[in-house]
């Protein structure tokens, strides 16, 4: 059982991990200098970051999710 947990972290992790560099690579081609004041470079940087590691995330425990849904389906019958 407690191999069972571990997996389970270890696919969370790696799972949210690729994500959230997926993300990165998406959020960095787009133009988001209409958005934020001159001067205010380390703001916006934050904010993207965030930005980016909580849709990762998002995408991630959807995905993780959709995994342990199609696999409680043998219950159903």
């Amino acid at each position: 059982m407690e191999q069972y947990f571990a997996e389970e972290a270890l696919l969370s992790m790696t799972s949210h991990l690729i994500f959230i560099v997926i993300t990165w690579r998406v959020v960095q081609s787009i133009n988001f200098d209409a958005f934020f004041r001159k001067h205010r470079v380390f703001e916006a940087r934050v904010f993207i970051i965030f930005v980016t590691i909580a849709l990762g995330t998002t995408v991630s425990r959807f995905f993780l999710d959709f995994i342990s849904w199609s696999n409680n389906l043998i219950y159903l019958f």
